[in-house]
């Protein structure tokens, strides 16, 4: 049977995860090529199910195999990502991608089948219940027309990486990537400010086009995939796909409505306090980071290095589990965070199945914002860290709208603790204020971004022209009207363009929005009682995918519901707490 179990006490958690030995691939087996692989598929498709046991061992060994090509994919991908100048890396993900991928698809479909068609599935337990669903879910998308088609899309959505990475402008006679260019938009200097505004944003257009027709194509192909999938566009083929069981688009429809009718307001009120701020008649794009005139932007560290260091006694300081989880990714070396030519944009915590440890990717430049992207990673990486006892590799590919609160919460629970990265309390206090401001700031655009998607994939036939109007009219939507953007159209018009979600994982990202709606909750419980908040978090998270995600909010003491009223009351909360920072 299934061993799902809760930790009780946070002193009872270990984060020093021992790689498991391999039972069914030899333990010096490495993923060159299908050749090499194909054996081990074809044996699990032969071998007989004669009992539950045996069908038990089937799933482990299954387990086993899916572990090993998962984390060698995803080291071909961190490597890639690491260095897009290295036609090495990307030749091997390629590979990967066109040769391996391919060929695997047929047999885990076929492996699919048999284990729904086995008599035996059925006394396995409740515990197999969610994976069973998606199971299910797999075999009915599966098409063979499509498998090339999914291969060409992950090639092609990479590119948007390679594009980006070589991006740079020159500031003050000296080179910068665009998201070590972003803290001079902090800068009290607003003639240096909307010098590098202009700069990215000229850069920016330099790409617009390849962008667009990147674009373009990767619609199309989505386009295909769901046509032959029998679906009637992307958008209803891509919510099945990502294994949305527990809300419809009708859902993601009333979320845009509650964030423009009880964020907006908040986030006006935060623009109007901006422009009071730096005593300015006008605000404009590059004034919303700003601080004013003799106010230094916040600085929380320098290197990379010491801001693990700093990130690690923080996380310490919650939970000495929490801490330790960094501390094992950093003696292991699975930590890759400042910005530089050549590296992909963006950041992301990758977990890897069968070592254990993920790994840490992402653009640090020494802004306030590097130090919310850290800990909101090292929540992923806490997860990865809870859910790794759980017997199979399909138990531990938890859904995203419970990743997202644990990196969330995790941003609003070390607030607590960032006295280790500001000695100065007022620092300190803009520091927590700005964080809370993002909590609601980054209402609108989640939905400006998800509305945006719904749009493109209901037309999959629409011009470039098209798009961007409709993208215009849907950021006008969702855009309090206190920001000056006139003489800047042609920037504002690609504003969608810096959103890897839209290139690289489509439809991802309406999930940020759930997700901090879940974390504000989170940190609700937490403010009420601390110790109860952080056990509910650590039971949730070590159950992995193996409840519904209902039922993974309410083990955490929440409420899966982003209905308007939920959404206000929310709302309210984080504006009183922003009042009590002042």
């Amino acid at each position: 049977m299934l061993g799902i179990f809760y930790f009780s006490k946070m002193d009872t958690l270990n984060a020093n995860i021992e790689k498991q030995p391999r039972k069914f691939l030899p333990e010096n087996f490495t993923v060159t090529s299908w050749e090499i692989l194909q054996p081990y598929f074809e044996a699990l498709q032969q071998r007989p199910l004669n009992s539950v046991p045996d069908l038990e061992q089937w799933l482990k060994d299954l387990s086993e195999l899916d572990a090993v090509v998962s984390e060698d994919a995803c080291w071909r991908q961190i490597r890639m990502t690491c260095d897009t100048t290295n036609k090495q890396y990307e030749e091997a993900f390629t590979y990967f991608c066109m040769e391996i991928q391919p060929r695997l698809q047929p047999f885990a479909d076929a492996l699919n089948r048999k284990l729904l068609d086995s008599p035996l599935t059925k006394e396995l337990g409740a515990g197999y219940d969610t994976y069973l669903r998606s199971v299910r879910k797999q075999v009915k998308l599966f098409r063979e027309q499509n498998v090339p088609l999914l291969a060409e899309l992950s090639v092609m959505a990479q590119q948007y990486g390679v594009v980006s990475g070589k991006m740079t402008i020159e500031v003050n006679g000296q080179e910068y990537t665009l998201q070590q260019a972003a803290k001079f938009l902090e800068n009290s200097d607003r003639a240096l400010r909307e010098e590098v505004f202009r700069k990215t944003n000229e850069r920016r257009l330099q790409d617009r086009d390849t962008l667009d027709q990147l674009y373009t194509s990767l619609i199309g192909k989505r386009d295909q995939v769901a046509q032959n999938a029998g679906f009637a566009n992307y958008r209803d083929y891509k919510f099945e796909d990502l294994g949305r069981f527990d809300y419809t688009k009708e859902d993601c429809f009333q979320f845009h409505a509650a964030v423009k009718e009880h964020m907006l307001p908040l986030v006006k009120n935060i623009l109007e306090r901006q422009k009071a701020k730096l005593q300015l008649d006008t605000l404009r794009p590059w004034d919303t980071d700003a601080e004013p005139a003799g106010v230094k932007p916040l600085e929380p560290f320098q290197t990379g290095e010491e801001l693990i260091t700093r990130a690690i006694a923080c996380f310490d300081q919650l939970g000495p589990f929490f801490g330790n989880c960094l501390r094992v990714m950093q003696q292991m070396g699975r930590l890759d965070l400042e910005s530089r030519k050549g590296k992909a944009p963006g950041g992301y915590n990758c977990p890897l199945a069968e070592t254990g440890v993920p790994f840490i990717f992402m653009n640090a430049a020494g802004q306030m914002k590097d130090l919310t992207t850290m800990v909101h990673e090292g929540g992923h990486a806490v997860h990865s860290f809870l859910s790794h006892h759980l017997p199979l590799s399909a138990f531990k590919e938890y859904p995203m709208e419970i990743a997202e609160v644990a990196s969330m919460s995790m941003e609003l629970f070390t607030m607590d603790y960032w006295d280790i990265f500001f000695s100065d309390k007022e620092e300190l206090r803009r520091a927590k204020r700005q964080q809370l401001e993002r909590a609601i700031t980054i209402f609108p655009w989640i939905a400006t971004i998800d509305k945006f998607q719904h749009w493109v994939y209901e037309h999959p036939q629409h011009t470039v022209a098209e798009r961007t109007d409709a993208w215009l009219g849907i950021l006008r939507e969702f855009s309090p009207e206190v920001v000056d953007w006139s003489g800047l159209e042609n920037y504002r018009a690609i504003g969608w363009q810096r959103q890897l979600h839209l290139f690289e994982v489509p439809f991802y990202y309406i999930e940020y929005g759930i997700a901090q709606l879940g974390a504000i909750a989170m940190w609700k419980q937490y403010k009420e009682n601390k110790q109860q908040a952080l056990d509910n978090y650590v039971k949730a998270l070590s159950l992995g995918n193996t409840k519904t995600l209902p039922e993974l909010y309410a083990t955490a003491g929440i409420r899966f519901d982003f209905s308007p009223a939920y959404v206000k009351e929310l709302a309210d909360f984080v504006q009183q707490e922003m009042e009590a920072i002042g």
